[in-house]
């Protein structure tokens, strides 16, 4: 590793051991990373320097910014931390807020500063933010006023949390203040390109959640692979989308990627599939990014918008069945860009073009990575064989002071926890999270296959599909399905269906109807809350 440029060496302290990472590969040229890098200076100074600062970044609700405005509210905000707060390089800073301009600017300022932005959902309680702070040993936080009462009950529970800076406040303390006072100078600290950026914590499909630490290299290493190769957007590009940036899909889908091309984002607040269709006519958005779920949803309304704007549409965040990319294209005429990420290896690490989908496929490995499948003993399989996905590249798990380190990697493979084959044709075929799989009377049963045979009946709206035990067969398949408007639940109707679109074995034995099903906050579905349900 590099010299360090951080004070605080907490982040390089907690790191799994060497032994413990998995095998980096910087194959490709665009990978040579120098011994010092800040992000913020490659994804935000360069365009002012380069004559482009002119050029729109970023938009909010009635909020417009330039790469030069976005600039000179970041170098504000970072004197602030760094004059104001006593943040030194190395110091954890908490951001909080949903998708806006300013908390774009608190991301850079945190990066500029050489400290390490550990973003939240938005949606979390005290609770769930004191177990980030303690993990992370937070000292910072920079919070939209809108979500500070969550916030400051966990500082309360957590004096390692020494200082909270309210942004969007019109108090005299508030960041708004503050940074009025500063300059719109600052000189970016010269951090390691191995010194850690951020931490991410995983969403919590598991309902543990583990922080991820990635590098300064690691964010240009995301925006070097996938969105070149696969992408190939352009800097006259409008990004759109719904996950937060607390999600890596959504950081890189909604702020670093646009800006890495010189491209504009629209940040929303709130993005539902309504708001979302809406959000995309009024801005002219020409790439969106969401999850399955929201397409899906955003199909039935698409005809009453004017989308003809959009040119590319990304999915990610859990796997796209082939239902909904054939309604999406139905709607649309548009091919959906389908792709597995993992926060622990940052992005998508395997993904296609519009010219190279396949309905049930994820594609191939994303230029700079490799993938493989393998058994429970760690042996390759042939194609056609089911196994565990293995992958590597720029990017891969370094957990922070988790023992789970062990398991996600394995002889310098970034074991995912998904399930998956590779066809003939060479591509890579989603088949279940690995503890989705489900095993019946000797067969087994991938969930995610049930759901998508299930989704394609005209009653269904969404669905998830779990084991639940069983004397006689082990476990049988159960269904927990929510209607469209309107329709009634005829359990045999829909069991009837499943057989005749699949395997009759695999068809749900038990079948509940939901109002509604359990998601995070960035539409995974959380089947551990099903199979924890009475």
């Amino acid at each position: 590793m590099h010299p360090s440029a951080h004070v605080d060496t907490f982040a390089r302290d907690h790191l799994p051991p060497q032994d413990q990472w998995p095998e980096l590969l910087f194959d490709l040229p665009e990978l040579q990373f120098g011994p010092c890098l800040n992000a913020a200076t490659e994804l935000l100074d360069r365009w002012v320097e380069q004559g482009l600062g002119d050029r729109p970044c970023v938009q909010g609700a009635g909020l417009r910014w330039s790469y030069a405005e976005l600039q000179a509210e970041a170098n504000r905000i970072a004197n602030v931390l760094v004059q104001e707060l006593g943040v030194v390089p190395g110091n954890r800073v908490l951001l909080r807020g949903a998708n806006t301009p300013q908390l774009a600017a608190c991301w850079f300022a945190v990066v500029k500063a050489g400290a390490i932005a550990v973003a939240t959902m938005p949606l979390l309680r005290a609770g769930e933010l004191g177990k980030v702070i303690a993990k992370a040993e937070v000292s910072h936080a920079l919070c939209d006023a809108a979500l500070a009462d969550e916030l400051l009950a966990a500082q309360a529970r957590h004096p390692v949390l020494r200082q909270v800076c309210l942004f969007r406040s019109a108090a005299p303390d508030g960041l708004e203040a503050r940074s009025a006072r500063q300059p719109a100078r600052f000189a970016n600290v010269d951090t390691a390109s191995d010194d850690c950026v951020l931490i991410a914590f995983t969403s919590g499909t598991t309902g543990q959640p583990k922080g991820t630490m990635h590098f300064h290299r690691d964010v240009l290493a995301i925006c070097r692979c996938w969105p070149p190769h696969c992408l190939q957007a352009g800097a006259s590009d409008v990004f759109i989308g719904s996950p937060p940036l607390a999600f890596t899909f959504g950081l890189g889908g909604l702020l670093l990627f646009p800006m890495s091309v010189g491209a504009s984002t629209v940040l929303l607040e709130k993005a539902s599939p309504e708001l979302l269709l809406a959000a995309i006519v009024e801005h002219r958005a020409t790439v969106c990014f969401t999850a399955p779920t929201s397409y899906r949803a955003m199909a039935a309304q698409v005809a009453q918008h004017d989308v003809s704007c959009l040119r590319k549409c990304v999915s990610a965040g859990e796997a796209l069945p082939a239902a909904t990319r054939a309604l999406w294209k139905q709607a649309t005429g548009i091919e959906l860009i389908d792709g597995i990420g993992a926060t622990e290896l940052l992005h998508i690490f395997i993904s296609h073009t519009e010219a190279t989908a396949k309905p049930g496929a994820t594609g191939r490995p994303v230029p700079g990575y490799q993938a493989c499948i393998l058994d429970d003993a760690g042996r390759r399989l042939p194609p056609g064989q089911v196994g565990r996905l293995a992958v590597k590249g720029p990017t891969g798990c370094r957990y922070l002071a988790d023992e789970r380190q062990l398991q996600y990697v394995h002889d310098g493979w970034n074991l995912t926890g998904d399930a998956y084959l590779v066809d003939a044709d060479g591509d890579y075929v989603y088949q279940a999270r690995t503890d989705d799989m489900i095993i019946s009377g000797g067969y087994n049963i991938a969930g995610p296959e049930v759901e998508a045979a299930l989704l394609s009946h005209p009653a269904v709206a969404e669905c998830a599909v779990i084991g639940v035990p069983d004397e006689e067969r082990g476990q049988l398949v159960k269904a927990f399905v929510v209607l469209r408007e309107g329709q009634g639940g005829d359990v045999k109707a829909l069991q009837d269906h499943v057989k005749a679109t699949i395997a009759p074995y695999k068809y749900p034995r038990a079948i509940e109807f939901r109002a509604s099903l359990p998601r995070t906050e960035t539409g995974k579905l959380q089947r551990f809350k099903l199979r924890e349900a009475p």
